[in-house]
This record gives C-alpha cells, structure tokens and sequence, in this order.
C-alpha cells in the first residue's frame, strides 16, 4: 500500500514541532496537521513566559546555586506523589526526564541557538519538608526571547524539512477519527475547516468546506490538552480539590479543548490521570484579551498577603509562588472562587511579572535596554497598565479605601476593614524586629539571600501601611484554567499503550496530549519549568521513535 507519509503528526504545537524536526533529521516524510490557521505554528509555547528547568546549569553556578541529579530527583518525587498503579510509566519517565534536565538538554538547546536570561528564577517553593512538595533551590529558567524565542528554532528546522520536500504542512485541518486499514492504525480522516486569516490566538471559524483522509506508516497525537474547554476541566474536576470553580478565566485559547484525547481513546488508547490538572490561582483577566475570557497570571514575589474571600491570611505555608495546588485545594474549601493579594507599590514594582510573551515586551524582544528599564522602573509597563485598566486591581492611598473598592468588585462585601487592618498591622510590627514568628516574614529574609531574589524579585522587608511604600494595592485572584497532568499512556518510546498495556500499533503520543510523557510525568504536580521541557523532551522522543520504526 502507498502512503501519503511516512509519518502523520496532529498538532503544530511545540511537541508536534519538536518531533516532526527529528522526522527531518531522519529523512522521514511527514505531514503535520492543525486545525487552527498557520499563524498559529507554535501553539500555546508561543503565548508562555519560556521557562525551563534545568538542573546545575551555569545560569545555577554562576549565581553559587547549588543544585544535582540527585536533589532535583528528591524534589520531582516529592512533588508528584506517584501511588497509582497507573504511574508506572510516568514514573519512568519523570526518571528519564530529570536524566535530561541534568544532562544534555540545555547544550541541545544551546546548540539550536537558544539562549537563557541569566537570573534564575524560584518557582514553587513548597515549603514542606525536603522530601515534600517544591524546589528546593531555584531551577527556572527563562529563555532568552520567552516562548516564542523557544519556538523558534523548532519552526524553522520544520521549514527546513519543507523546503526538502520532507514535510507537508496542511492547517485548518481537524481531525475526526484515526482507523486502520491493515494491522496498524495507519488512517487519520477529518474534515477540512474555512482558510482564515484570524490574529494568533483568537478563535477560528469552524466552517467546514471539505474532508480528507490521510494514511502513514505512523501517527504521532500531539493535539495539547483541557484546559480551553471549561466544561471538560469541570468533568474532570478531582474531589481532592473540592468543588470545580464557579467562575474561571482561561489561560490558554480555546482550540485546546481535548477533542483529540477522546479520538484517541475511541481508536483504542488509554488515558489515564484524568483528574490530574494544573490551574493557576494567581489569574488576572487581561484588560486588552486576545482570546474569549483569556486570564494572565500574575507571577509573584514572596512579600505580598494573601487572603481569602473573606479576609482571612492563608494558612502556612500558602505564601505566594509556594505551592500551586496546594493554595487551590485551600481556596475551593472555603466556599469561594477568588482571594486576594493586599500589597503596595513597592512591592508590586519590584514582585510582580505576568506570565505571557506579550507581557514581557523586553524579554521576548530580547531587548537589554527594555530589561535594564524594567528595571529601573518604579512599576514595569505592562504592571502598570493592569493597575490602570485591570478590572481585578483596586489602588488607593488609604486602608478604609482600599476595603471599599475591594467589596465594590464583589458580589458581597465580605472585607471588615478592622479585622484586615489587625491582619495587616500585627504582620507589620514583625518587621521591626530581626526575629519573627510569622513564617511569611522569614521566607521573604529567606529569599532576600538568593541574590537573583534581592535584585530583582524581592522587595526589601517594611510595613505595608508604611505611606512611603504607597499607594496599597489589592488585586482579586481568580482560577485560572492551563495544563493537564494526565494523558495519553505511554512506554519510554512514546508508543501509545491500550488498557490491556500492549502498544497500540502505530500510534505515538507527546506533549501535554501524553500528559508530557507515559500520561502523567509530573505526577500529581509541577515543579515549574517543566511543561515546556516535557513537550520538547516527550516531541523528541517520539520523533526518534517513530523514525526508527518506519525506517
């Protein structure tokens, strides 16, 4: 039988990109499918901030970060949790992946021409004990150009493959439904949706104007996950978190919406982990959206107060940037959807980033006169444009102010003024003193001693109702939908495994669609950093694989 391909891959994301690149290397032809338009080559790696976790990189030494193999095993363990007889690929492949993060994958990079901002970042800091949740050191690191300098060497070695005639792009092509015509899945029909000339990121029209079927040695699913799809992410909503979000803004468009999951699974595959997912609880709507209710998240410093929706502190050891879904599972507990961070302008100019390429106009511009003038700024641009326009953001000089605006945004007014002023003045009498009880108080010291934190992520200690520090500042935090930690199951060779565990001939899966490796690598939760990673790291494997197999 002639076939089209070699090897189909669904999805033009930073996996599909990664895998159809080594489909090139190995002289392979290939056809890669997305239903969105050109335009949006890249997928959500465009939109990302860029960070990657890296294990004693130079970025670490340099700053005398002290990082190995064996600590950030301890960490990645720690933090996923793995007690699922499911987790035995993931398992392995988290093993294979910190290999990679300690190994080879900053000089492949680095040898692709990608390049890395040189302060490191501390992501999820857990705050447990050393064999619980977090980093124990800082590992995030921010490419240099954020996602789409990431994304860039990957597109163009793809485009590199079509001028040999070894790749064939067709976009606005969906996917309906994978067959076989012989033994293998060898079959991949759909339908073929109206050209559009839609901006990145919006949402594309789903007029359909034709089908197609496409047949290959080898199919690689690379179609990304949930989180665009609100419904799906409620469907799927783990007890463990409480009850699903009443109200939540979306961190990614709305063509990730898990379509191709249950195609898939329908063709035979296995999907496990499927309560396993990862929401932000620091979301912001964007006051200047490009996708339907799209939501930045903030990115913060250690400094600011967190507080539920009814004015209570958040208990030990939710502080901002320490554990993610820990602070979600506490959120949704408390009958609400939303908290809120209490700060002031010194904090803000020197604590907060957005997480986005667009956000960061210096860093994806790669422009070090724009990095020295964030800098130097008392509040950064895009920071200040959210105080100015962003409907969450309440800013005014005076407490009984600020409490007014906070219960304005509100459907209740749950904020007492006193009882947030006795919150706010007891923390503020700790820091007269060296020593304190307050546990917040210490991280901030704490991470005052990572010099990457004291220039430029951690405000120096003093009182928030301080006038000098002025104006406050409260910002309303909202759920903020973004990856799935389970997936497609998956061997180390990326073939996709039916329930009964044997591979499911010629089917290969990477990316977020395989829960970035084996269906759940991160287990029960990230480390930061490691989504980017898993999809170029899960994309390579697979691309590799399937090459050897159709050779």
């Amino acid at each position: 039988m002639a076939h089209d391909a070699d090897v189909i891959v669904i999805g033009a994301g930073l996996a599909g990109l990664a895998a159809t690149a080594e489909l090139v290397d190995a002289g392979r032809k290939v056809i890669l499918l997305d239903q969105e338009p050109e335009q949006s080559m890249g997928g959500q790696a465009f939109w990302s901030f860029g960070g990657l976790f890296f294990v004693d990189s130079p970025e670490q030494r340099r700053l005398r970060i002290k990082d190995s193999h064996a600590l950030a095993l301890q960490d990645w363990m720690g933090t996923a949790g793995f007690d699922r007889p499911e987790d035995h690929w993931p398992r392995k492949w988290a093993e294979a992946y910190v290999d990679f993060a300690a190994g080879e994958k900053r000089a492949w990079l680095h040898r692709q021409g990608v390049r890395f901002f040189p302060v490191v970042g501390w992501a999820e800091r857990g705050g447990y004990d050393a064999n619980g949740h977090g980093n124990s050191v800082p590992r995030f690191h921010i490419t240099w150009g954020t996602g789409p300098g990431l994304v860039e060497p990957f597109v163009r070695r793809v485009r590199a493959g079509v001028a040999r005639g070894l790749v064939e792009l067709r976009f606005r092509h969906r996917v309906t439904g994978l067959s076989r015509s012989a033994g293998a899945v060898d079959t991949v029909t759909g339908e073929v949706l109206e050209a559009s000339d839609i901006q990145r990121g919006r949402a594309s029209s789903r007029e359909v104007t034709g089908a197609f079927e496409l047949t290959a040695q080898a199919v690689i699913v690379t179609s990304g996950g949930i989180g665009g799809n609100h419904d799906l992410v409620r469907a799927n909503w783990p007890e463990r978190l409480g009850t699903a979000p009443e109200k939540m803004i979306s961190g990614v468009p709305a063509h990730v919406d898990g379509r191709m999951l249950a195609i898939a699974e329908g063709a035979g595959a296995r999907l496990i982990n499927r309560d396993r997912m990862w929401h932000y609880t620091e979301g912001i709507q964007n006051w200047n959206p490009i996708w339907h209710n799209h939501g930045i998240r903030v990115l913060p410093g250690p400094s600011s107060l967190w507080f539920d929706a009814r004015g209570n502190r958040l208990p030990v050891p939710l502080f901002p940037g320490f554990d993610t879904l820990g602070t979600l599972e506490h959120i949704m507990k408390t009958g609400y959807d939303y908290t809120w961070f209490v700060l002031d302008q010194k904090i803000i100019g020197k604590e907060f980033a957005l997480s986005g390429s667009e956000q960061n106009p210096d860093l994806t511009g790669k422009s070090i006169k724009g990095v020295i003038g964030r800098a130097r700024a008392e509040v950064p641009g895009p920071v200040k444009a959210f105080m100015d326009h962003g409907v969450d953001f309440v800013v005014e000089k005076d407490l009984g102010a600020l409490v007014r605006g906070m219960n304005a945004l509100t459907k209740e007014p749950l904020i007492d003024e006193a009882a947030l002023r006795r919150e706010i003045v007891a923390r503020d009498r700790e820091i007269a003193n060296p020593f304190t009880k307050d546990l917040q108080v210490t991280a901030m010291r704490g991470a005052r001693r990572f010099l990457g934190d004291k220039l430029i992520r951690t405000a120096a200690p003093h009182r928030i109702l301080d006038p000098k520090a002025g104006p406050l500042i409260a910002v309303r935090l909202n759920i903020l939908t973004r990856k799935t930690l389970g997936g497609l199951e998956t061997d180390l060779s990326s073939r996709v495994l039916t329930e009964g565990g044997s591979p499911l001939e010629g089917v290969y899966a990477a990316g977020e669609a395989a829960g970035f490796g084996g269906g759940g690598v991160h287990g029960y939760r990230s480390l930061e950093g490691t989504f980017l990673g898993g999809c170029l790291f899960s994309g390579r494997t697979a691309g590799r694989a399937a090459a050897k197999a159709v050779g």
